[in-house]
């Protein structure tokens, strides 16, 4: 393993690979500093190429070893084309990241595998997290494949879709009375207090590398090149800042040649700092929630600061949609395409329309857009396409009245 400790991303201060939340010194976030020496030594394509079809074919980017028997692999979920997609919002070429695929049908599983294995080399039995819905189900089913108990803090208002999902697997669910901001607060003061591994709190430093595993999977299912620009759906924030750390990891070790794609981010209008903060050029403003994108709604993002610069790094953007275009675009990707992905989904789609019509993204780009989520769990905003045409059970009036009356 060629990690070697945890460096602030603040003050540079140097930790020891433990289970530790934030900077002893000024409580800034804690990422995995790396021997990129041994990295490029065996960080090779052919040794990649070579390993399982999961992500811990990326092992020796990870800060954790892999499992010797890996259950419930998640990654190396599929890219597919979208060329009617495509067409409709005036791009040249469209891919669709599907981690539709992962074992609970969402981008989190990726995560939690990695801060689930940091959890057991330090001895810990229990996995928790704060969530709005996707991370409480990968939680619950990490847990229940690796033989740990599970504890999920989840708004008491969330779409009874995923908390259904997750009960499945037997984690205790703690509904709280709240948004999501406050089950993240006291998931933090409870991480001080109980023996639990609370995957983004005091494991956060290794759950956010995974995600890094999305920007791997992208540049070798392309042949190890780099997209123009990937569409990502910003919640904390720290998906789309490690995306962006991912690709430029790459393009250091001589992985990928060119530049590093322009991340194009997006949240909705009701939940807005991070898109606000790009806007406006200032930094991240807390917020109250109030949007129909649940896993989207984090008012206080922990990394939407770095998601801004990232944007601006990269010479990407971010936007805001509309409420109301969130559903719409769902239906879009699912009538253009034939994948539902969930209202994180539509907003990324959208802010991704908006900056094709904004200029940010060209009409010759080659474009990533990263399904993070199953509609199956958020179908509330394509329920207005439901509309069924009533017939009675018989062949001669169905041809001679439904269809000639079509």
């Amino acid at each position: 393993m060629p990690a070697t400790s945890l460096s602030c991303r603040v003050c540079a201060t140097e930790h020891p690979l433990e289970v530790i939340g934030t900077c002893t010194r000024c409580f800034g976030p804690l990422d995995p500093a790396y021997d990129w020496d041994r990295v490029r030594a065996s960080a090779t394509r052919e040794r990649i190429e070579a390993g399982p079809a999961s992500i811990w074919r990326y092992a020796d980017l990870l800060p954790v070893a892999a499992p010797e028997e890996p259950r419930l692999a998640p990654g190396f979920t599929p890219i597919v084309p979208a060329p009617r997609l495509a067409e409709e919002i005036g791009v040249r070429e469209l891919w669709l990241k599907l981690d539709t695929a992962n074992p609970t049908h969402s981008f989190k599983d990726r995560v939690v595998a990695v801060a689930a294995r940091k959890a057991q080399e330090a001895g810990l039995t229990t996995l928790a997290c704060s969530s709005t819905g996707n991370l409480a189900g990968a939680v619950a089913a990490r847990a229940a494949a690796e033989g740990l108990e599970a504890a999920v803090f989840v708004p008491a208002d969330l779409e009874p879709e995923k908390l259904t999902a997750a009960a499945a697997y037997g984690p205790t669910i703690y509904a709280v009375d709240g948004h999501y901001d406050h089950c993240s607060r006291l998931s933090v003061e409870l991480s001080f207090e109980l023996p639990w591994g609370f995957v983004n709190v005091n494991l956060r430093s290794y759950y956010a590398e995974g995600s890094k595993t999305l920007a791997y999977e992208i540049a070798e299912q392309l042949g190890w090149r780099a997209p123009d620009v990937v569409a990502i759906p910003i919640a904390s924030g720290a998906l789309f800042h490690k995306v962006g750390q991912g690709f430029a990891e790459l393009r250091s070790l001589g992985l990928i040649d060119g530049v590093a794609p322009s991340l194009v981010g997006g949240q909705a209008e009701g939940c807005q700092p991070v898109a606000t903060a790009f806007r406006e050029g200032t930094t991240v403003t807390p917020v109250r929630p109030d949007t129909i994108a649940r896993s989207l709604a984090i008012g206080s993002p922990a990394d939407g600061d770095f998601a801004v610069a990232t944007a601006r790094e990269t010479g990407g953007s971010i936007h805001a949609v509309a409420e109301n275009a969130i559903g719409e675009n769902m239906a879009l990707l699912a009538r253009t395409t034939g994948v539902f992905g969930e209202t994180a989904t539509g907003v990324t789609l959208g802010a991704l329309r908006a900056a094709v019509e904004a200029g940010d993204v060209r009409s010759r780009d080659r474009v990533v857009l990263l399904v993070t989520g199953d509609g199956l769990k958020t179908p509330a905003p394509v329920a207005f396409t439901y509309a069924p045409v009533r017939i009675a059970p018989d062949a001669d009036a169905f041809l001679d009245e439904v269809l000639a009356a079509a």
